[in-house]
């Protein structure tokens, strides 16, 4: 191809000469400017071999340019001192310019028929010799490997095109063992495989008329026809029909180039034997930035495009009840961020049950409030004084203040928690076992159920911190000596020391709580801080909502300062591969997060008022006293802590989902068109977007942690409606709500603010589901203390069917409240001043002898009854509750009957197509050693002929060129050439030949 058609001016270069040339490009930004005064007569080209040639450029040559590309003239090359002329070493002199779009050639190659697969960024302007002959040699490389290049070198970021052309496709498919879809196979009608959506009667209730406005629209998402996959041979080629255009898909293509650009060297030498793949030249600086083209224009949503379909009918909130269209994200972003939506859709659908059960949870403490007896006899109770809340400054209060606080407990903590509890613990196990089916389903429809991942090269960071290591060791599977760092002296020293750091940050996370809950503790020493000391109730919602808006806010502020430690300890760590490097990064992140937003929770739920003390001996901690719960239980305010810590990061998250990808996409925009001077370039980094690879270049560059941000907001929510639902009810409520949203938002920011993700193949969400399988086991632990050790539920029942005559709750309350005499108040703690007169006797929550007894404020026999009775409850529940569990997920199959049939039913059909084909093979070979060599002309064409008459295409490979008799076969059209009888009439005409 000549040199001069590889320079395609699509862009404007920033390098013109004086102030007014930026001028002149603002006002040519719909047009295609040139000025005949500004441009050289003679100008000169690099040719193929990297010398210069001489053209003649006049207007009139423009102009035909400019037709023949689309409205994009070629202009004259000026070589750029020590850059190289193949790749790009030059500078456009005076170029042309025009947005406007063109089909033909807003992503393909200049001769609008090769589509750009992929795309490398470099700044032109690097004069760096070494970063230049690495950049030659790979891009050599990549061609010896079969990949077609292209450099645009037009502006002062240049952009290598790359092109995959169909015989390297279908080699690398065979390397990568991709599962392509077969030929349509005799007996294939007889399968009917079951719709691919979320099961469950919801859905089936979905799909019935009256609701059929949940389903996505099939004129825009046409529904495929069902295909049997298979691992891609070039052997057997008649199993597939890749001679169709559309065989091998946009997404195969990007994926096969980004396995070639992963493993081509860069250097030569045996020596620089681990200077390969496309990672380490981007973490060298090498290039900018590697990425597959967006199909479309988002800014013309017109031309129809797979992106801007998906935008317009799966990114749109306005879209938010419909199903997603799970086969067409696959087919754009491939298995990996498919496989996160189809997780994500299946998990809101499960929330719906949760949260319909949650509500019926809160409605029935809605509407029994008035009726519960323990509000009943606080809010009754004129004469009881209780003791102050802190020492000194605290005065007495009466228990009838926290009247509207019980009412508001009995809510969240009546007869329906503990079945809620018991649902939500089933429930866990319930979707994780559904998921294991639904995702089956899944695996089989995009042939990922035999996946697994190759042999990972090193990571390049790794490769680069051993360069200088000695001691290597031998890698079995790639059969070759790698470096290794040293066990005692490296390894295990970067280790201890990145693990001490993280547990010096999760330390830090649990003082922070520590000190909000000292934050808390002081709090209650001062009486005007909410105003009137007399309003009880509203310090007692106050204080509680104020210290979790605290803790949200410092919790945010230690997850962004963590994220950037955690990356710098895993660095430190010598982690081969970048999964192991992605797990162990992953892990810290993680076990972070849930100490960080958990501990408070924790602390509220199994230590807040569990060891007080009583007024003649307060415990305390700081000299101050421990916090107590309410009369009506801790459990009010674990539910206000949960709600403003769960639904504000929801919050947050919602908002920097879409504002900060969109603000950071703008800022990069606006840098590259508008332009930043620097210090070194009086242009900076200007950029005109005039076709997919410059406007794609501005976009968010896609990571190995963009999918992982994701998995862990929604981790996070998953472990607080099950660790936690039972002082939350209306929290899947909640968590649905946030999910609809969310799912379309992330469909969005994928879509407009970063770049293409690279389709990637996994055959399941990974260590998560590990991660929920581990919350379940602990949420079962969780709601069995929280049951018995915050709410009232065990102590109530031991009252009613032990202490009460008439087996009920009434006098419960008196019950549970002990006597003190405040002349045995421990110095300093009795109040100063008090508006109430003569009090000699007051109460406190707590079970202990009265002053007058044997054993004044010593514990009873019944608090030990209780207590036995509580740590007895755990036990039984965990036990049942586990037992169901293993029970439900017993009985559930992993994967479904009818699916484990199709696939017996599929591999049969397949196996016996492939068993006949083989034989017609053998058969063909056999005839052609026994033919005449001087009939071998002959007998191929009527071989051909007499084939083709069937409706069977002839064709040979270079192999098979040795033999000319020897026959392969593939489908003709719309013909069914794989008929029984057609079978045998095809053998008859190659016997008779």
């Amino acid at each position: 191809m000549d040199e001069r058609d590889s320079i395609y001016l699509d862009a404007v270069s920033i390098n013109s000469d004086g102030p007014n040339a930026r001028k002149s490009l603002y006002l040519s930004r719909q047009t295609v400017y040139h000025s005949a005064e500004e441009l050289p007569l003679d100008g000169a080209v690099p040719d193929g071999s990297g010398t210069l040639r001489s053209i003649k450029t006049t207007t009139e040559s423009l102009l035909n340019d400019s037709r023949a590309n689309g409205g994009l003239p070629n202009l004259p090359y000026e070589p750029r001192p020590g850059g190289s002329s193949s790749f790009g070493g030059g500078i456009l002199k005076r170029p042309g310019l025009t947005t406007k779009y063109n089909e033909e050639t807003w992503n393909r190659f200049q001769d609008g028929k090769r589509v750009v697969d992929f795309v490398l960024a470099y700044n032109g302007q690097d004069q760096s010799e070494e970063m230049a002959r690495k950049r030659a040699t790979f891009q050599q490389n990549l061609q010896a490997e079969g990949l077609e290049i292209e450099p645009e070198c037009s502006q002062r970021i240049h952009f290598i095109k790359i092109h995959v052309p169909q015989e390297v496709v279908s080699r690398y498919c065979e390397i990568m063992r991709m599962q392509m879809p077969t030929v349509k196979l005799p007996g294939q009608d007889n399968i009917a495989p079951k719709d691919f959506s979320v099961s469950g009667l919801l859905v089936k209730l979905f799909r019935r008329p009256l609701f059929s406005f949940v389903i996505i629209d099939r004129d825009k998402f046409r529904k495929r026809e069902y295909q049997l996959k298979h691992e891609y041979t070039r052997d057997k080629s008649y199993l597939f029909d890749d001679g169709q255009p559309d065989f091998f898909t946009p997404s195969i293509r990007i994926a096969v180039a980004h396995f070639i650009l992963e493993r081509t060297y860069f250097n030569v030498g045996e020596e620089n034997k681990y200077d390969i793949g496309l990672r380490k030249l981007l973490n060298d600086g090498v290039y900018l930035d590697a990425y597959p083209l967006h199909d479309g224009n988002t800014d013309m949503p017109e031309v129809e495009c797979q992106r801007t379909l998906l935008l317009q009918e799966w990114a749109s909130v306005i879209r938010w009840i419909k199903h997603q269209p799970l086969d067409h994200i696959k087919e754009y972003f491939g298995v990996k961020v498919a496989m996160y939506f189809a997780w994500l859709g299946f998990y809101t659908h499960m929330l719906i049950w949760a949260s319909i059960v949650g509500l019926l949870c809160f409605f029935y403490g809605l509407l029994t409030f008035r009726d519960n007896r323990i509000s009943q006899d606080i809010c009754n109770d004129n004469t009881t004084i209780m003791c102050p809340q802190c020492d000194a400054k605290c005065d007495y209060w009466r228990l009838n203040d926290t009247c509207t606080t019980s009412q508001l407990a009995h809510i969240f903590d009546n007869n329906f928690t503990i079945v809620f509890a018991v649902f939500m613990s089933i429930w866990a196990t319930l979707y994780l076992e559904m998921w294991k089916r639904y995702s089956s389903a899944i695996q089989h429809r995009w042939g990922i159920t035999d996946y697994c991942s190759l042999a990972e090269p090193p990571r390049p960071q790794y490769l680069s911190r051993l360069k200088d290591s000695k001691k290597t060791i031998f890698n079995i599977i790639t059969g070759t000596q790698e470096p290794s760092p040293p066990f005692w002296t490296r390894k295990l020293p970067s280790f201890l020391y990145s693990y001490s750091v993280i547990f010096l940050f999760i330390t830090l996370a649990i003082a922070a709580v520590f000190g909000i809950v000292i934050y808390r503790m002081s709090l209650m020493t001062s009486r005007n801080i909410y105003g009137d000391p007399d309003a009880v109730s509203t310090k007692l919602l106050l204080l509680p909502a104020t210290a979790a808006i605290i803790n949200l806010i410092v919790s945010t502020i230690l997850n962004f300062a963590y994220d950037y430690v955690a990356v710098y300890m895993t660095d430190i760590e010598y982690r081969r591969t970048q999964s192991e490097y992605n797990e162990s990064l992953n892990l810290k992140i993680y076990l972070f997060q849930f100490i960080n937003y958990y501990s408070s929770i924790f602390y509220i739920a199994f230590v807040k008022g569990k060891f007080p003390g009583y007024p003649a001996k307060y415990n305390r901690i700081l000299t101050l006293r421990q916090e107590e719960c309410s009369p009506g239980g801790c459990l009010m305010e674990l539910c206000i802590q949960l709600a403003i810590i769960m639904i504000g990061k929801q919050i947050i998250s919602l908002i920097l989902e879409i504002l900060v990808p969109f603000l950071l996409q703008k800022f990069r925009e606006f840098r590259s068109v508008l332009g930043i001077e620097s210090e070194e370039s009086e242009n900076g980094e200007k950029l005109i977007c005039c076709n997919q690879w410059t406007k794609d270049f501005t976009l968010i560059s896609w990571t190995d942690r963009s999918l992982f941000e994701e998995y862990l907001k929604m981790i996070i929510q998953y472990g607080f409606i099950t660790i936690f639902v039972v002082a939350f009810p209306l929290g899947p409520l909640f968590a649905l709500l946030n999910n609809v949203f969310e799912t379309r938002l992330d469909a969005k920011k994928f879509l407009l603010y970063y770049k293409r993700a690279v389709p990637q193949r996994v055959r399941n969400i990974g260590m998560w589901y590990n991660v929920m399988h581990v919350l379940g086991k602990v949420a079962v632990i969780s709601s069995a203390f929280i049951i018995a050790f915050s709410s009232n539920f065990i102590p109530r029942l031991v009252y009613m069917y032990v202490v009460s005559q008439d087996k009920t709750d009434r006098g419960y309350l008196n019950h549970t409240l002990a006597y003190f005499n405040v002349s045995d108040f421990e110095p300093g703690a009795a109040p100063i001043a008090s508006k109430f007169e003569n009090v000699t006797v007051c109460r406190y929550h707590e079970y202990r002898n009265p002053p007058g007894a044997d054993r004044a404020y010593k514990r009873p026999l019944i608090y030990w009854h209780i207590l036995a009775i509580r740590l007895a409850f755990v036990v039984i529940y965990q036990n049942v509750v586990s037992f169901v569990q293993i029970v439900v997920a017993w009985a559930i199959p992993d994967t479904p009957g009818r699916l484990q049939d199709q696939i017996k039913r599929e591999q049969y059909l397949t196996n016996e197509f492939i068993i006949q084909q083989e034989k017609l093979k053998t058969r063909e070979r056999k005839c052609g050693r026994n033919g005449s060599s001087k009939r071998r002309n002959g007998t191929l064409a009527r071989q051909q002929s007499s084939l083709e008459e069937y409706g069977t295409t002839v064709s040979l490979t270079e192999e098979e060129g040795e033999d000319e008799n020897y026959v392969r076969r593939r489908p003709n059209g719309g013909t069914d050439p794989y008929n029984h009888e057609r079978f045998q009439e095809c053998e008859i005409v190659t016997s008779r030949v």
